[in-house]
């Protein structure tokens, strides 16, 4: 596997639009504009994404090591089958995009904002999503159990997966849909 720097994205590798395999090592993408790049089964390594700006970037199948995405802005990206270990997330932005099948086991997403994202069968064992906002994501399938979603907003998402006895969920703000496909988790029968 390749090893690209912080001096070898400078001197040209941050031009390609497509990396495959590649091991990003320490690399810095601090207050960054990316758009339309594709990275497919590559690994970042102590990587900083602080203050960038990412449109339409597609990670896939990739593994991110002790990377820092504080105040990162996601916006229709990909992350499909990407594992996350040891980042912090301290007021990442991600709207819209596909973050399905991803690793988030237990990510501190505290202060992100997550809205419109798609997160089908992402795991979210242990997550700490306390006070956050996932709205209007599409939850379905995820792995919640031990997660902490407590004052957390999530009006709109779609939370079929949720099982609440496994998952911590006081204060968290939902619509009364949502409240219903809860109880209907609980076993409670629902009638006028």
């Amino acid at each position: 596997m390749p090893i690209v720097t912080t001096k070898d994205w400078d001197a040209g590798a941050g031009r390609l639009t497509r990396h495959e395999g590649v091991e990003f090592s320490g690399l810095d993408l601090c207050e960054t504009d990316l758009a339309g790049v594709e990275f497919d089964g590559c690994t970042f390594r102590d990587a900083r994404f602080n203050c960038s700006r990412q449109t339409d970037v597609a990670y896939l199948n990739c593994t991110f090591l002790n990377c820092n995405f504080f105040d990162a802005t996601f916006e229709n990206c990909k992350a499909v089958g990407s594992h996350f270990e040891r980042c912090t997330f301290d007021i990442t932005t991600i709207d819209g995009g596909d973050w399905s099948f991803t690793s988030l086991i237990r990510a501190d997403l505290g202060s992100a904002t997550l809205t419109g994202v798609r997160l089908r069968e992402t795991d979210l064992t242990g997550a700490r999503i306390r006070n956050g906002t996932l709205r209007a994501c599409d939850l379905s399938g995820a792995t919640l159990t031990a997660a902490d979603l407590t004052g957390c907003d999530l009006r709109g998402s779609d939370l079929s997966a949720l099982n609440p006895t496994e998952t911590e969920i006081r204060n968290a703000l939902i619509t009364a849909d949502q409240a219903t496909t809860i109880a209907m988790a609980l076993g409670l029968q629902i009638r006028d």
